[in-house]
Formats: C-alpha cells, structure tokens, sequence
C-alpha cells in the first residue's frame, strides 16, 4: 500500500510541475533529494555501527543479562502464561532493554526470534496454525477414526485453504502484547532523532532527550494497562 503511495505522490508532483511550468524545479528538487538521502543513510549507519557496537560491548560484559534479569518480574507480570526459562523471555527481554536504550536497530534481531519462539510456543501447545501440515492431517485422521461428531482440525482451518496447505495463523495473546510493548517502547535514548535532527543542523539534537520520555513513558504505561485489560477480559 505504501508504495502506491509514494507512486501516487510521485506521479502528482510531475504532473503538477509540468502543468505549471515548474520541471526544472522538480528536476532539482528530485536531485538534491537523492543527495541528501544518500547523506543521510551514511550518517545513520555510523550511528548505527556506534550504538550496535556498544550493544555488543553490553553483552559481552554480561551487562544486558544483568538488566534481563532486573526486568524479569515486568516479563513475568506481562507473560504470565509463558513458561518460566523459555527461550522467548531472553530474546523479549534482550529486545525491551535495546529499545529503552534507543537502539531500534539491535532490537530488531531479537524481536524476530521472539516471535520465533512464540510460534514454537503455539506449535507446542498444539495450536493447529502452527502445526506442521504432517501433524495437522495425523490430528485429522485420529478424529475422524474416533468418529467424533465435531469438525476435524482441517475443517476449523477453512478446507479447501487446508488442502492447498494454507493454514490460518491467528497471533497469541503474547505475540500481540509483546507488539504492542515494541511499538509503544520507552525510551531514554532516542538515537534515531538525534542522528535526524543532527543531520538537518538542529542546534541542539540532544533537545528532544526530554519530550521523548515523558511522551514514550506515557505510550508505555498506555500500552500496559491495555493489554492487561484485554488479557483479563480473554481470560473472562
């Protein structure tokens, strides 16, 4: 969607610029664009490589294990249905301290086996979206031998969509509220708009440190209190 967006956008801004008599602006516009986004992606992956690096340095001194487990009862009072020890409260862990410190971009590795493990979790559980196809047609097999009055497991994913191996996945509780804590992270670092507003000659990039917590903090205790609440209304 986003693209025909953009296209759309695009498209509009030509046309106008021809209509108007203005190419040559648009022409310069589109060069001196392309320049600055060059610019831009250079200054962002030194800050990248700075920030990563650290990360890495905060790992390797233990230091991200310690804050793991400083944050454990907040992943314990978020997760409770996750077993205690999964592999997913690392990797969430790991990814809710990375986007407090503002790394966006270290978070995003362990945001995505997170939900790796989530899905290992479902499978576990033996949600049927997340079974393999082999396991899903055996669990078929067995209710259909015990005759039992029901719809089969395939038959609840939708038949015809099963056949051609399309199974419905429908995200956990815990995958939602684990979104929802990514998107709503605090922060107290916030990198990327420093490195913005720096590249755009800001005099004082660093500014937007304050705002930045008090209106992630709010995002965050926002966020909490609404899955807690939709957690709660599930389990009613």
């Amino acid at each position: 969607m986003l693209n025909y967006i953009w296209a759309f956008m695009i498209i509009i801004g030509v046309v106008y610029g021809a209509a108007t008599g203005n190419m040559k602006e648009v022409s310069n516009a589109a060069l001196d664009s392309a320049g600055e986004a060059v610019s831009l992606c250079i200054t962002m992956i030194g800050v990248m490589a700075l920030w990563v690096g650290l990360m890495e340095i905060a790992k390797t001194s233990g230091l991200i294990e310690k804050l793991a487990r400083g944050i454990r009862p907040f992943i314990s009072f978020m997760f409770p249905r996750i077993p205690k020890g999964h592999a997913a409260e690392g990797y969430i862990s790991t990814n809710i301290i990375a986007n407090i410190l503002g790394l966006g971009w270290a978070c995003t590795p362990a945001g995505l086996k997170a939900m790796e493990e989530l899905a290992k979790l479902e499978e576990e559980r033996g949600n049927p979206g997340y079974l393999p196809a082999d396991r899903v047609a055996r669990s078929d097999s067995k209710e259909r031998a015990a005759g039992h009055g029901r719809g089969s497991v395939a038959d609840g994913l939708g038949g015809a969509d099963e056949k051609k191996g399309k199974r419905e996945r429908i995200a956990s509780n815990e995958m939602c509220t684990f979104l929802i804590l990514n998107i709503s992270s605090l922060q107290l670092i916030p990198v990327n708009m420093i490195a913005y507003r720096q590249q755009y000659g800001s005099a004082n990039p660093a500014g937007i440190i304050g705002p930045a917590i008090a209106a992630t903090f709010v995002s965050t205790a926002v966020a909490v209190v609404y899955c807690k609440m939709k957690d709660r209304g599930r389990r009613a």
